[in-house]
C-alpha cells in the first residue's frame, strides 16, 4: 500500500503567497508592505514544505519511508512494535510510532511504553483514512502492530463538569491510556502508564473554565495509579 500527500494542505500556503503578491502589486504604506512580505514568507515556507520529497510504502516487506529527516528502507525484522498513536490534546491528530530492535538506528523523537520511539508518519499529512492504513499495518506488520487510537476514551461519565475544573482533553487523555494499559498484559505498557500520571500530577493538571471536577479526578487518578502498581514491576 503506497500512500499520497494531502495536497488540500497547500491551498492556504498558495492563498497566502497571492494575497501578499496582490499587496505588493498595488502598493501602500510600510505597514501594508510588511504585511504582503509576511504573507509571501510564510506561504513560501508553507508550498516548500508540501513540495519536498515523500513516500510512505507499507508492505509485506516492512515500510520504505521518505521524508523530511528520514529516508529507509524499515524491514520488518528491524521493528519490534509499530503504534497508531492520538498526539496529545491540542498538538495534533494521529501518527504512527515506530520503535526499532535493539541496535537498530532511528533517531528517537518519542516513547512509547517508555522505550524510544520515531515518529514516521503524520496521518494529517495523507489522504488515506486510518482506518485504511490501519488494516495494511495490521495485514502485514502482524504482532508488531498495535492500535492505540482507541486508547482516548471520553471519561464524561465518570466526572461531574462544573467551572474551573480540570480540562476534560488532558483527563481523558491520562484516563484512557491508564485503563487501556490495565486492559493489556504488558507490565511495560503499565509502568508507562503510571509514570505518565505521576508527572502529570507532578506538574500540575491544567484547569478550565469549565472542567471535570478537582477531587473527583484526583481520587480516580490516584486509583489509577495504584491499580498500575499492581503487577507493573512484574
Amino acid at each position: 500500500m503506497e500512500l499520497h500527500r494531502e495536497r488540500g494542505r497547500q491551498v492556504l500556503p498558495a492563498v497566502c503567497v497571492l494575497a501578499g503578491t496582490v499587496l505588493l502589486a498595488t502598493g501602500g504604506g510600510l505597514l501594508r508592505t510588511a504585511t504582503a512580505l509576511g504573507g509571501v514568507a510564510l506561504g513560501g515556507v508553507g508550498l516548500a514544505t508540501g513540495l519536498r520529497p515523500f513516500r510512505f510504502v507499507i508492505d509485506a516487506d516492512g515500510l520504505t519511508v521518505r521524508r523530511r529527516g528520514l529516508r529507509r528502507r524499515l524491514p520488518w525484522a528491524e521493528l519490534a512494535l509499530v503504534v497508531l498513536d492520538r498526539r496529545a490534546p491540542g498538538t495534533g491528530g494521529v501518527r504512527l510510532l515506530g520503535v526499532p530492535v535493539e541496535g537498530v538506528g532511528l533517531p528517537p523523537d518519542a516513547r512509547v511504553d517508555g522505550r524510544p520511539a520515531t515518529e514516521l508518519l503524520d496521518l494529517g499529512q495523507v489522504r488515506e483514512n486510518p482506518d485504511e492504513i490501519a488494516a495494511a499495518l495490521a495485514r502485514y506488520a502482524g504482532d508488531r502492530f498495535r492500535d492505540d487510537r482507541g486508547a482516548v476514551v471520553r471519561s464524561a461519565t465518570d466526572f461531574t463538569v462544573g467551572l474551573r475544573g480540570y480540562s476534560s482533553d488532558v483527563v481523558d487523555t491520562l484516563v484512557g491510556h491508564a485503563r487501556a494499559a490495565l486492559d493489556s498484559d504488558d507490565p511495560a505498557r503499565r509502568r508507562a502508564a503510571r509514570d505518565e500520571l505521576a508527572a502529570a500530577r507532578a506538574q500540575g493538571l491544567p484547569v478550565a473554565l469549565r472542567g471535570y471536577d478537582v477531587r473527583q479526578v484526583d481520587a480516580a487518578l490516584d486509583d489509577l495509579h495504584a491499580a498500575l502498581a499492581e503487577g507493573g514491576d512484574a
